[in-house]
């Protein structure tokens, strides 16, 4: 009986690769830009970010605990959720706004539309629009500069750090902002979004690792530089353009956020297109909305086009009618 063949159904290919392994791999990739967050903004963007991963991880145990369903935090989901909103959140930001972030975006972005797999948009995003929404102020409220003498408890006594506009924000005001240390990281904005170079390092990663494609992030890119030539102030000035693509969550929502499997297409085609509203949303939002900033809002209205995305770019089964998902019948002799 040994020697029998075991036949299964289709699909007959295997891969060992898990969810966890990829949760893991996406830390890993993650991590130049949260310690360069870190290293750059102090102590409070340390308690930031483990307050938000925790905050998430304990929100998931407790509702699948409380709901009786299969515990899912061990496949670091939920801690890669957190790590993203806290990437995405200023570093003077009080810890309990971005717990209630993380929350938010558990329990109601995933757990109560299924969980894992399950969710309509990007979780981390969902959690920091919300944020954006309930907290304006405090969210728009960047540390651009420390100041004060090293301290044990603090990180520096007097000032923590002075708070001023964005790169993006003096660019939308017409004066160009140095390019160079936008793309290094030493400039205000959110904790994991600074560093260009930090990011690109990441994403460099997951490539290698064949996590994800470039598909998505190149498109998205390229289509939203393409809006910036058009449309943009300084239509064809590169340090223009440079600063537009290295300011802002741009590059860190290209390679970590657009590319979630759950919230993306699964075709080819699809993942074009999809780039494509991305760029469009995101110059739109930058160059003729109110503020400078507007890749978490493209990304998270880009997640409600996805289903109707793969429906018209999934392909037909063979055999069937290509406008009617009906079998083809053959007449009888």
């Amino acid at each position: 009986m040994s020697d029998l063949y075991h036949i299964s159904a289709s699909p007959h290919i295997r891969s060992d690769i898990t969810t966890k392994k990829i949760m893991t791999d996406v830390c890993i990739a993650l991590a130049p830009a949260t310690l360069f967050g870190i290293g750059y903004f102090g102590l409070n963007a340390f308690l930031l970010i483990v307050s938000t991963c925790a905050a998430c991880v304990l929100t998931e145990y407790i509702y699948q605990k409380c709901m009786k369903l299969p515990l899912t935090t061990s496949d670091n989901s939920a801690f890669v959720t957190g790590l993203l909103l806290a990437l995405n959140l200023p570093a003077g930001l009080p810890v309990w706004m971005a717990m209630f972030g993380g929350v938010f975006a558990i329990l109601v972005v995933k757990q109560l539309f299924g969980g894992l797999g399950q969710n309509f948009m990007n979780p981390a995003l969902a959690g920091r629009c919300f944020l954006m929404l309930c907290f304006t102020t405090r969210m728009t409220s960047f540390v651009v500069e420390k100041s004060g003498e090293l301290n044990a408890v603090t990180g520096y006594s007097g000032i923590d750090g002075i708070t001023g506009a964005t790169p993006l924000a003096v660019l939308k005001g017409g004066t160009p902002p140095d390019v160079w240390e936008m793309f290094l990281g030493t400039t205000g904005g959110t904790i994991g979004e600074t560093s260009a170079l930090a990011i690109l390092l990441g994403a460099a990663y997951l490539v290698f690792k064949k996590i994800i494609s470039l598909r998505i992030p190149f498109v998205y890119i390229g289509t939203f530089a393409l809006f910036i030539v058009i449309f943009g102030e300084q239509s064809f000035h590169l340090g223009y353009l440079a600063a537009h693509l290295c300011g802002g969550g741009l590059m860190l929502g290209a390679f970590f956020m657009a590319t979630d499997y759950v919230t993306s297409p699964i075709t080819a085609n699809g993942k074009i297109i999809f780039g494509v509203i991305l760029g469009l949303l995101t110059g739109v939002f930058r160059v003729f909305g109110a503020t400078a900033e507007g890749v978490s809002y493209a990304i998270v209205i880009g997640n409600l086009f996805v289903p109707l995305i793969d429906r018209f770019t999934i392909p037909k089964p063979f055999g069937y009618l290509k406008d009617k998902q009906k079998p083809v019948q053959k007449e009888r002799a």
